[in-house]
């Protein structure tokens, strides 16, 4: 056998092809002699024999009792010809948890829906422990493979269980293993400050380093970070871990020796909406305490967790917010619960909401449940109108900036472009966000005039009802006076009730005006959005920071290459400065795009947003106002119908007025007074919105000078299937 590999009587590997390596064996990358199927090898290293004998099988065992999907599958056990013992076990493709947040892209910590699946397969998989009465004492994110599944989902599994060892929940153990990072800090404080203690510890140790692997994969970076580092201030990093507030989740010293910063959330910077954070924030702080007797059990980080995995999220946009939301909830809750958490999420009282979804209202009953709500995205959500006056609010754009290297120095350079690589990733993400809000804005405000203009039509057809009414009553009114013509008094009274009719029906008119103006303003500023919208598609800011993204990235895979080769030759040193000047050029470029192109333009949209959005509620306000006014009216109407209908019969009945007949017509009177000032009433309204309409127009068209030079894409161009 060459000295590039090695086998066992079923197994073959290249000492080349390294997987990982610890402090007592090395992963390798080998076939199968028969079937070539892909395996991980574990060879253990001479210092491993320095355990003893059962130390030595422990992780052998562990393998053997274990079987679940989120943990990687041993194969076999085979020796090498030295009788050294290996490990064969399942191959997992994607490399480990801690690859994965070492890619620039994931510098911030990993995008939702992959940070659930870890979730998920990380409970799951230390659930299986716990059923099997198993402390791991090693979890990290190094210790957690990743293997793509049949339809191209990751799913994670533990691994590493040569510190493994069976432990029931009541049980202690007094020996160290771990990695420092991710040590609980009564651990932390005997191995790596070497003082003396009589402690012990037990299963909750697994969950700080779960706490800690958490909040590394949603952030990508550690919760505990003292200024020169955890390796190089052990001091600062035991210091942090102990004396953090109850409810902390993150310390941060910023500057040497000085102070530490507590937070009790996630970072801005992390991909994690607040809908999750708010659930899974809580977890993070029951478990990442330092008092084992305080510390979460096993059983309460599982209810909580599990909790967190059954809920389905509901996107949402607060269109006058600007301000999208993403709403965990269970399926089996009522749509009541869902406004209740929408109101908590998103500060507006339930009775102030309402829902469209593509373009129409979203009618919901408080008893619906959540479950038979319309299948939602991040791009396509319901969107929420607010009934109040709300404030928006820009995106919060917190910029970057690494400081670049001013001397040249190939390791230095290096780790300059990976971290710039990160942030330019950031950008981009923060540049596609703001693309789609501006889309979701200019779609929902078209939806929202839409709705108003449907009112507009029902508002129309009530005044048609209205004066459908009115002539029935002044046909009656008419009829009643001619039966009635012979009696001078009834006849004066009689007078004076079709007069109050006839002003009623001259008021009409005015109310038709108002409504058609409403129409009209409508028409004003569906324009205006469609100007909008139809320069959307021409902003290429994506795109340019795609570009820009993929020439500083060149840049770190040559910086990458040079950093391998350590001192450079003149020709390789001279383009490697060269390239560094390019490198400050792009992000210049990426800042002058961020600043004066996305964020600009968004800030336009937003003030254009805020005015669509006063005109359209003060709009809403009247419109409801006169549905509501309209309803009464056609009561109104339709019970003096009914009592006209009636004094008629008796009428003919009879030519001699009653004494009743003469209480019915005093009756009669009082309904038409009441519904002739309730007319006034809303006239004067009316013409107050005309003039506040009016005086509009110049706001109006002030903006349309500032909206052609922003460039945006149309937001009616989305087929209704999206």
């Amino acid at each position: 056998m060459s000295e590039m590999t090695a086998s066992t009587p079923s197994y073959l590997w290249s000492l080349q092809d390294v997987l990982g390596q610890g402090a007592t064996a090395c992963v390798y990358k080998g076939r199968n002699k028969r079937s070539g199927e892909l395996v991980a090898v574990k060879v253990f290293n001479l210092a491993s024999y320095n355990r003893t004998h059962e130390v030595q099988m422990r992780e052998f065992d562990m393998l053997r009792k274990l079987n679940h999907k989120n943990i990687v599958e041993l194969f076999a056990v085979e020796e090498l010809p030295s009788k050294q013992k290996v490990l064969v076990m399942e191959f997992c493709s994607g490399g480990s948890l801690l690859n994965l947040l070492e890619q620039p892209e994931n510098a911030f910590g990993l995008a939702e829906p992959e940070f659930l699946t870890v979730l998920q397969c990380v409970v799951q998989g230390m659930n299986h422990l716990r059923e099997n009465g198993v402390v791991h004492r090693d979890i990290k994110p190094g210790n957690i493979m990743r293997q793509t599944g049949e339809d191209a989902r990751s799913i994670y599994k533990l691994t590493d269980f040569g510190a493994a060892r069976e432990l029931e929940d009541d049980e202690k153990f007094i020996s160290i293993y771990g990695t420092e990072e991710y040590l609980h800090p009564d651990m932390y404080e005997r191995v790596m400050l070497r003082k003396p203690q009589q402690k012990s510890y037990g299963v909750s140790v697994d969950l700080w380093s779960v706490g800690v692997t958490f909040y590394h994969t949603a952030t990508g970076s550690l919760p505990f970070m003292p200024f020169r580092g955890p390796r190089k201030d052990k001091q600062t990093m035991y210091k942090i871990t102990t004396e953090k507030p109850a409810g902390a989740i993150c310390g941060l010293q910023r500057v040497a020796n000085g102070p530490i910063e507590w937070s009790t959330y996630l970072p801005d910077s992390c991909q994690l909406s607040q809908g999750l954070q708010m659930h899974l924030v809580p977890v993070l702080a029951g478990i990442l305490e330092a008092d084992q007797e305080r510390c979460w059990a096993f059983e309460q980080f599982f209810t909580a967790t599990t909790d967190i995995l059954q809920r389905q999220p509901v996107h949402l946009f607060a269109l006058q917010q600007a301000m999208a939301h993403c709403i965990y909830i269970h399926h089996y809750s009522t749509v009541s619960v869902f406004f209740e958490e929408v109101a908590m999420q998103t500060g507006i009282d339930v009775q102030h909401q309402q829902l469209l979804y593509l373009g129409h209202e979203l009618p919901l009953e408080g008893s619906m449940k959540v479950v038979n709500l319309p299948h939602t995205t991040a791009a396509r959500p319901l969107i929420l109108l607010s009934h109040r006056t709300e404030t928006n609010h820009s995106l919060p754009v917190r910029e970057q900036t690494p400081i670049m290297p001013a001397k040249f120095d190939v390791i230095a350079d290096y780790n300059f472009t990976k971290i710039v690589v990160g942030v330019v990733h950031q950008y981009q993400r923060i540049v596609q966000l703001l693309h789609l809000h501006r889309e979701l804005l200019l779609e929902g405000y078209y939806s929202y005039m839409m709705v108003l203009r449907r009112a507009c039509g029902e508002a129309m057809d009530n005044i048609a009802r209205i004066s459908i009414r009115l002539k029935s009553c002044l046909t009656l009114q008419h009829r009643i006076f001619t039966l009635r013509g012979h009696h001078a008094s009834e006849n004066l009274g009689a007078v004076d009730k079709n007069d109050r009719l006839q002003q009623v029906t001259e008021h009409l008119p005015g109310y038709t005006a108002g409504i058609q103006e409403f129409q009209n303003r409508l028409d004003h500023l569906q324009i205006e959005q469609a100007k909008l919208a139809e320069m959307l598609p021409s902003d290429k800011s994506c795109q340019k920071m795609q570009m820009l993204l993929q020439k500083i990235v060149a840049i770190h895979q040559l910086y990458h290459k040079d950093r391998l080769l350590g001192k450079l030759l003149y020709n390789d040193e001279q383009i490697h400065k060269f390239e560094k000047i390019h490198l400050s050029t792009h992000l210049k470029r990426v800042k002058s795009l961020i600043r004066e192109n996305c964020m600009e333009k968004y800030r336009d949209l937003l003030d254009t947003a805020r005015t669509w959005s006063r005109i359209l509620l003060e709009m809403q306000i009247h419109m409801q106002d006169f549905n509501s006014f309209s309803t009464g009216l056609l009561a109104d109407l339709e019970m003096s119908e009914q009592h006209q209908n009636k004094a008629l019969d008796r009428i003919l009945v009879t030519l001699q007025p009653s004494g009743a007949g003469q209480q019915h017509e005093e009756i009669e009177l009082r309904d038409k007074e009441l519904m002739l000032s309730r007319m006034y009433h809303l006239k004067e309204e009316m013409e107050i919105l005309g003039q506040e309409l009016q005086s509009s127009n110049s706001i109006i068209e002030s903006l349309e000078a500032v909206h052609s030079a922003v460039a945006v894409r149309p937001s009616m161009a989305r087929p209704a299937t999206l």
